[in-house]
């Protein structure tokens, strides 16, 4: 176990919290006010990770925070340090992420796409999921998923197309194959990493969650605008994926955020790897085989 002192980790936790508080306090603000902002909002909005938890530093297993009675009582926490017993008992989570993770790297990055998820959500209805007007108006938006060749490999952004847009998708993934469908060019799958990382929370250390969280935010700037919505207003120009101009603009940007994930995801699978061991070897200490492989 690695020690640090209170100084050196109150300086990581405070310098944490500032870089978050970057995105958070603008949020809270704005709950505060009851103000939506559909792009800004939907990492604490979508996502389960509160604020308060993004916000709140750990060293991950294997550092031990002296004179930390912050700590205490922690999830996972004895002692100032995450304990191996609680890296065992989230084996399963190691073990599933571990698989969809590498699954997902070992894939073939699809930038053809364009972004229709997302008119595929507002397809033929004039129940949007944003309080915004729709670029194109309803007619418009419904004519350009007709004319399009839909392809969504994303359970959790195939799940929110419209009844008459299901059918349309070419793929049909659900919840139980996740595995089987990601691919390092889907938005939904860079951003998803965020996720990821935050339920590795406080086994990995909130550097990495917060690595993840600030590629999330901007692939979802870029998700925004090249969706259906009009939100010149909110200072988002928009990605026509309409024109042969913006679906290049929308691969290009997509190539960009796939280059920046494939790091991150290779960190995270790292961290599953190392938590893994840790596992395996407490089992080995009390004398309990480890599971097959």
């Amino acid at each position: 176990m690695e020690e640090l002192t209170r100084d050196a980790w109150q300086a990581s936790a405070h310098a944490h919290a500032a870089r978050v508080d970057a995105f958070v306090a603008p949020h809270l603000a704005r709950r505060e006010s009851r103000v939506k902002h559909p792009v800004h909002d939907f990492l604490f909005t979508y996502y389960s990770h509160r604020p308060a938890q993004l916000r709140r530093w750990h060293p991950g297993y294997g550092v031990t925070l002296l004179d930390a009675p912050e700590y205490d009582g922690l999830k996972g926490y004895s002692g100032g340090a995450v304990t191996a017993s609680y890296v065992s008992s989230q084996r399963v989570l190691l073990e599933t992420l571990h698989r969809w993770l590498a699954a997902t790297a070992g894939r073939a990055a699809n930038f053809g796409c364009f972004g229709m998820h997302e008119w595929a959500m507002v397809y033929r209805t004039s129940d949007t999921r944003h309080d915004w007007p729709l670029r194109l108006g309803p007619a418009g938006t419904d004519e350009v998923v007709e004319s399009h060749r839909i392809a969504c490999s994303h359970f959790d952004a195939y799940r929110f197309f419209t009844p008459a847009a299901l059918p349309l998708n070419t793929l049909r993934p659900t919840s139980a194959d996740r595995p089987d469908f990601e691919q390092p060019g889907c938005l939904h799958a860079g951003m998803d990493l965020y996720k990821h990382a935050f339920r590795l929370t406080p086994m990995i250390c909130s550097d990495l969650v917060a690595d993840c969280f600030e590629l999330a935010r901007d692939i979802r700037e870029l998700d925004m605008r090249a969706a259906p919505y009009d939100l010149e207003d909110l200072g988002f120009s928009p990605i026509k994926v309409e024109t042969a101009a913006g679906k290049a603009e929308y691969a290009e940007a997509q190539r960009g955020f796939a280059d920046r994930g494939a790091p991150l995801r290779a960190a995270l699978l790292a961290e599953c790897e190392r938590l893994l061991a840790v596992d395996g070897a407490s089992r080995l200490s009390v004398g309990t085989a480890p599971p097959p492989s």
